[in-house]
């Protein structure tokens, strides 16, 4: 399953990301003014309290709700995509964390994790923070700064889904650079502990660009999860799975010729002409989900993504985008800290996914609204009421101690 994570306006990427830090909870606070709805005095709302995971009656959650901390559920391995502890209930990953006011050109966050929930499909009370300083594997001796999450599907065949991330080795400019994709394993825990550095061999790789973009899939139709990565000079690197605990493919050969600069997977299905293999989409530049698209498609076969397979278009939906939007005293212009002539900070919306979270097998859509680098507004929407979220809540959650 590719992952894709919408950006927000001027974020970079994983090679330009500076260090990240965790989030204050002067986050939460200046988010709880910004919310769609009211906070109260207390970290959790009366709905919330109280209640475990997956058995909390199927009311919305709204802002702050869910601020206190809830351990992840031990789960006994799944086939459910996106599933880090394997207990059967998909999760929720998020790049560009919000930061406080205060810091807002600081370093980024980190990636989120949201744990999913029988009752709500998402419990934001369950979540996990993952940074460079606690999650990335050194580089040598140097520990990445830039920790984005890229992609995930379970590479190791253990019924826990794996987390692609892209760091920022060191690199002096000289030379072939070194992988800067690392694996982080889910576990019944989820996803802990360090990751390990993907490793392509020699003859997988070409040129002296930046191995990236991956996309998982099972192009080979052997059944076990597959990865494909950018080489340089239009070809890509095909690794065959599953792959070890340290990071290793089962197989790869010599890089394959014919690709652009960016990789996708075709959506919604992977395999678009049915045949037993997942296929692969190129094109010159990453596909935003949710957007229209024009790209290349390369048909998956015994040797893996390289059947020409004409040009590929990614639609947009049909219906409109449903809104998670920020309310606060700003917006009416009556904000103490600017003057009233002062215009609101543009809201821009984002499909974060667009999948089964609450297990009716229709997909939900999950959006997420950005108020610059300070406020967000993350809303699932179920596919049974489209036009009302089941849950909202923001990202400065995981800032919250």
């Amino acid at each position: 399953m590719r992952i894709r994570i919408a950006k927000a306006p001027g974020r970079g990427t994983a090679r330009t990301a500076t260090a990240r830090a965790v989030v204050t909870t002067a986050a939460v606070g200046a988010a709880c003014a910004l919310l769609l709805t009211a906070c109260t005095g207390s970290p959790a709302s009366p709905a919330s309290q109280g209640s475990k995971n997956g058995d909390a009656p199927p009311t919305a959650l709204s802002g702050l709700a869910g601020a206190e901390r809830r351990p992840v559920p031990r789960g006994s391995g799944s086939h459910t995509p996106d599933d880090f502890n394997g207990d059967g209930h998909r999760d929720l990953v998020l790049n560009n964390l919000v930061k406080p006011a205060a810091d807002s050109h600081g370093d980024d966050a980190g990636i989120g994790i949201v744990y999913g929930s029988a009752a709500r499909g998402l419990d934001p009370s369950v979540r996990q923070l993952l940074s460079a300083h606690a999650n990335a594997a050194k580089i040598g001796d140097t520990l990445p700064s830039a920790f984005d999450a890229e992609a995930s599907c379970d590479l190791d065949q253990d019924g826990f889904t794996d987390l692609i991330v892209a760091t920022d080795p060191p690199y002096n400019g000289i030379g072939r650079p070194p992988v800067p994709l690392q694996i982080l394993f889910g576990s019944p825990a989820g996803l802990t502990g360090k990751a390990v550095a993907l490793r392509i061999p020699d003859r997988a790789r070409f040129g002296n660009e930046w191995p990236d973009h991956p996309v998982c899939g099972d192009f080979d139709g052997d059944r076990k999860p597959d990865l494909a990565v950018t080489a340089s000079s239009g070809r890509f690197s095909f690794l065959r799975g599953p792959f070890t605990r340290d990071g290793r493919p089962h197989a790869a050969g010599g890089t394959i010729p014919g690709a652009g600069p960016a990789l996708a997977a075709p959506e919604p299905r992977a395999d678009t002409n049915d045949d037993g293999y997942d296929d692969l989409v190129y094109a010159a530049r990453p596909h935003d989900p949710g957007t229209a698209a024009k790209g290349t498609l390369l048909l998956g076969s015994p040797d893996g993504p390289a059947r020409p397979g004409g040009t590929y278009r990614f639609r947009a939906p049909a219906e409109v985008l449903p809104a998670a939007p920020l309310r606060d005293k700003a917006a009416s212009g009556s904000s103490p800290s600017a003057p009233a002539s002062a215009p609101a900070p543009a809201e821009t919306a984002l499909l974060i996914r667009y999948a089964d979270f609450d297990g009716d097998k229709s997909p939900d859509t999950v959006v997420r609204t950005h108020r610059g680098e300070t406020a967000d507004l993350i809303a699932l929407y179920p596919a049974a009421t489209p036009d009302r979220p089941l849950i909202t809540f923001t990202s400065a959650l995981f800032g919250a101690r």
